[in-house]
């Protein structure tokens, strides 16, 4: 969508940036001895990196977590993320920066932003990329002041003809956005400002995530000239009971297609979504819902749940995430934070912590109640030995291995159908929680229909494996069909978070078939079900099942046949990144 233009004086205030009141952005870090990692210790963990992905982006050392600022500037993607260059646990974060061509190859820069005013001096934390007219990227972001307050700052591209934006500024009137004890906001919890968005009325708004007690809030800022901000008489959105709300992200969906849409996108088939990130469970919820334009309203549809029991990106680890619009390929692009289920002196003794998930397309599903999520397609390039199964009958109780794939660092999709539906076991509650239900009935508890899907990451004796599967059940006369995500047999390191992830995936197994595909990466396992209905990411860290004693396997642990309508499976080959 083309915008209007920006107003005369913000577009002075943005030479001024360029030219000669610039602000220079100067490294002064908080050291904190704790969170340092030794040279020495540094040095022993680098040398075995087992658990280092070959695809999925993270820096060569060093803790990471949330992306910041993604977006596409000339043809150039850059993601923008929290780092700590002194160690492998949180602390000493600055805005750690990598550029790429294809979203799967990566080069890294010097930091764009790193405490240098008194409106940051003690972090710099996450914030959103806007896209201002004429194609100038801006940056809203969190720093904390010498009060120990969250305020909101902004900084530029200190050079436009630069497509790496290598050098940032920032604002010498920061911070624009604060808690005073005029509009009663909590200065501990006021943080993560979205993308910013034009209105009908030619003025920009932003959000910014808060809580009020345990009440989880959206503030809504506005301004004409992306400088001077004011709080809206109301918040845009907030739910009581659902505390803090982290890394709050705000967008348009097609309600007519895959094609993703600008964020100040309005129209007659246009549905919105808002995401939140809830500090009390570590977990991304979003609803879909409207946008009044007029009142600055947001209303999630009927049926839509708010809160820890919501629709969910990814009901494994996956957190922090963030969204933008690639004009380029007129898409919706979803980042996310995956962090380690690995304990913290296992983080330091490897020298790293925290990975990004895939980037995903995003849209709207047809019935308009979820969104459907799907790698992107240019992490294809990556594929190499392709096998590929006729279709053949899994037996109840058996297992197939995937011969000839590098197991370790391979792309797999299956696709199951179910005729025997004689055998299905019946949920006779009216609720069921999907993550106990899998955790009771893992991949070893012998069902009806199910479990069947991938053993990954296993080791030659079937000591350590993670379960990725479907479950059919019969629930009030109907068919519901369980993924779960199973990591209690996933290592024999008990220090490690091996929590079991489940979900419902919305569809009919007498009328669709059952789709599995599964991106796993050494220390990943991404996977998505009814052909992204639902997504669970693990992270494994298995003692056996490394490098080349790693096997993949096809099973099914159910007492009924299922039928393999098709598999193919891939290598993936090492990507470039950092």
């Amino acid at each position: 969508m083309t915008t209007p233009s920006i107003s005369v004086s913000f577009l002075f205030i943005y030479a001024l940036f360029l030219g000669y009141n610039v602000l220079e952005l100067e490294a002064s870090h908080h050291i904190f001895a704790r969170y340092q990692t030794s040279p020495k210790v540094l040095h022993k963990a680098l040398v075995n990196q087992a658990y280092r992905t070959g695809y999925h982006f993270q820096p060569p050392k060093n803790w990471i977590n949330d992306p910041n600022g993604p977006m596409v500037y000339k043809g150039i993607y850059h993601l923008f993320y929290q780092y700590n260059p002194k160690g492998a646990v949180w602390g000493n974060i600055v805005w750690a920066h990598s550029t790429s061509t294809d979203l799967v190859n990566w080069i890294s820069h010097k930091p764009a932003i790193f405490p240098s005013q008194q409106a940051d001096i003690n972090g710099c934390w996450s914030g959103s990329a806007t896209i201002l007219p004429g194609g100038k990227p801006v940056m809203l972001y969190t720093g904390i002041d010498p009060s120990e307050r969250q305020v909101q700052n902004l900084a530029m591209p200190k050079n436009l003809s630069d497509p790496y934006l290598t050098e940032w500024v920032k604002y010498p009137k920061n911070p624009l956005m604060l808690a005073t004890p005029m509009n009663r906001i909590n200065g501990s919890a006021f943080r993560d400002p979205t993308t910013a968005w034009l209105g009908p009325d030619k003025l920009w708004r932003v959000l910014v995530g808060s809580r009020d007690n345990r009440v989880g809030v959206a503030y809504l800022y506005k301004s004409k000239d992306f400088d001077h901000w004011n709080l809206a008489k109301e918040p845009l959105h907030s739910v009581e009971r659902t505390g803090m709300w982290e890394c709050p992200d705000f967008f348009p969906v097609n309600t007519d297609g895959f094609e993703g849409l600008d964020t100040s996108a309005r129209g007659k088939r246009v549905k919105y979504v808002l995401k939140i990130s809830l500090d009390e469970t570590k977990h991304d919820y979003y609803t879909i819902g409207t946008y009044d334009v007029v009142k600055d309203k947001y209303f999630p549809d009927k049926g839509m749940v708010e809160g820890d029991e919501g629709l969910r990106y990814d009901y494994g680890k996956f957190y922090a995430s963030k969204t933008f619009f690639d004009d380029e390929k007129k898409r919706r692009i979803l980042w996310g934070w995956t962090n380690e289920s690995s304990s913290v002196k296992d983080d330091v003794l490897k020298g790293w912590s925290g990975i990004q998930a895939i980037p995903r397309s995003v849209w709207l599903d047809k019935s308009g109640k979820k969104l459907l999520q799907w790698p992107i397609k240019e992490i294809e390039k990556l594929r190499e030995n392709q096998v590929n199964w006729p279709s053949k009958i899994l037996e109840g109780g058996s297992k197939l291995e995937v011969i000839g794939v590098t197991a370790g660092q391979a792309d797999v999709e299956v696709s199951f159908e179910v005729s025997d539906l004689k055998k299905v076991e019946v949920l006779k509650k009216k609720h069921y929680n999907p993550q106990l239900l899998c955790s009771k009935n893992s991949a070893s508890v012998r069902g009806g229909l199910g479990p069947f899907g991938f053993l990954t990451f296993a080791s030659n004796c079937l000591r350590e494996y993670t379960a990725v599967f479907f479950r059919i059940y019969n629930h009030r006369n109907k068919h519901k069909v369980l993924m779960c995500s199973d990591q209690s047999r996933s290592s024999l390191n008990k220090h490690n978070d091996n929590t079991t992830y489940g979900a419902f995936v919305d569809l009919d197994p007498t009328q669709e078939k059952l789709s599995l595909r599964s991106l796993i990466d050494r220390s990943i396992v991404e996977s998505f079900g009814g052909g992204g209905k639902v997504v669970i990411s693990s992270r494994v860290y298995p003692t056996l099942a490394i490098d080349n004693q790693i096997k993949l396997f096809v099973f099914n642990n159910g007492t009924a046949n299922v039928k393999i309508t098709s598999l193919n499976a891939w290598s993936m080959k090492k990507a470039q990144i950092n």
